[in-house]
């Protein structure tokens, strides 16, 4: 057989993987994340063989919201899981995977519309000619990205018909000298041999490709410590560089939540960002003075944009903009611009505080 039919025969098996779309920037393939807006704002979805972090929010409870929907997705696009945690029980956390919405087009947010009966709402220059970044004013595609209900659960059969691999750390099978704490070799020896068997290798020759959606909550909780802060966080740090080998061997994307604040030093942080592709981080306004604050009334807490993936390209993609916010509507998670109130015109004081932004403590107004 020629080596043109072999290729032509590895791209149909590449175009027929349910829940997967070539990028339109560098064709790579993608699959969603479970969040439209969020698939929208990193470049149209998570390309095969890379890492999404997830920086927890205080009480981890967005952060575990968002990886719901990276495993429902998965779900409902007939891929594989593979789901570890220390902190809770993971089949619990796949029991409670929220339900796809179907044919229900009121749940679908709509773009803010200004009545032209009424005087224009005066708004900061910056945001004039911004669009909404979760305007989700289009439907995801049929095998591309969907819509889940957070009050309803997934139906048991679908789960049935998945195929999970569960991981608790209660057992470990493996043992290495090169990690102290045995539940990252463990770990790392599961996901491997899971791939392995399941052919997900670049090298495997399935009969039919697949993605296997990896999922892993709170990596590097306290539950994952060692016998100092120092030796935990290089265990992390050398378990998520072995990880990202293993990955982009393997038709397979893994979202990681991991409880930054845990970590004293800024550069151990940054040296897990640096390890991941797409990094997200999640500010809840909960227990804060930003939960009472007027200014951030429509929002549930900001989400900030620490890395893109750049994989077959020189550049990341670059979104409109980076001044996010999320909220949990009544079922389900949103990513908008966070737009700030209205300005009605109080020029005098618009003075007043343009000049307190100026280089000095000086109240009057720079001349250039």
């Amino acid at each position: 057989m020629s080596a043109n039919k072999i290729n032509n025969q590895e791209k149909n098996k590449l175009k027929s993987i349910p829940g997967t779309k070539p990028s339109l920037k560098n064709a790579q393939l993608l699959i969603s994340t479970g969040i439209p807006s969020l698939d929208n704002l990193i470049g149209g979805g998570l390309p095969i063989g890379t890492i999404i972090l997830i920086e927890e929010d205080l009480y981890g409870f967005y952060s575990k919201a968002m990886l719901k929907y990276f495993l429902a997705e998965g779900c409902v696009a007939s891929h594989e899981l593979f789901v570890a945690s220390q902190d809770i029980s993971p089949e619990k956390l796949v029991s409670e995977l929220p339900a796809e919405i179907r044919n229900e087009p009121n749940l679908m947010p709509m773009n803010p519309q200004i009545d032209s009966s009424h005087d224009k709402m005066q708004i900061a220059w910056r945001y004039q000619n911004m669009k909404v970044t979760d305007s989700l004013s289009s439907c995801p595609s049929d095998n591309f990205g969907h819509y889940y209900d957070l009050t309803k659960n997934m139906d048991k059969e679908l789960i049935t018909k998945t195929h999970v691999t569960y991981w608790n750390g209660e057992e470990n099978k493996w043992q290495s000298s090169d990690f102290k704490n045995l539940a990252y070799v463990d770990l790392l020896k599961s996901i491997q041999e899971t791939l392995k068997e399941r052919q997900f290798y670049v090298s495997s020759n399935p009969e039919k490709r697949n993605i296997m959606r990896i999922g892993i909550l709170s990596l590097g909780s306290r539950l994952w410590l060692a016998d100092n802060d120092e030796q935990s966080q290089s265990e992390l740090i050398k378990f998520l560089y072995c990880f990202r080998a293993i990955l982009r061997n393997c038709f397979a994307v893994a979202a990681i939540t991991v409880p930054s604040r845990n970590f004293e030093h800024n550069n151990i942080v940054e040296r897990i960002e640096h390890l991941a592709d797409t990094v997200i981080s999640l500010e809840s306004f909960a227990g804060s003075s930003k939960e009472t604050n007027p200014v951030y009334k429509d929002y549930h807490g900001l989400l900030n944009v620490r890395k893109l993936s750049a994989i077959n390209t020189l550049e990341s993609h670059c979104p409109e903009t980076l001044d996010l916010g999320f909220k949990l509507r009544r079922k389900k998670f949103t990513i908008e611009v966070l737009h700030l109130p209205p300005d009605f015109g109080d020029s005098e004081h618009d003075d007043k505080k343009m000049s307190l932004t100026g280089c000095g403590t000086s109240q009057k107004m720079l001349d250039f």
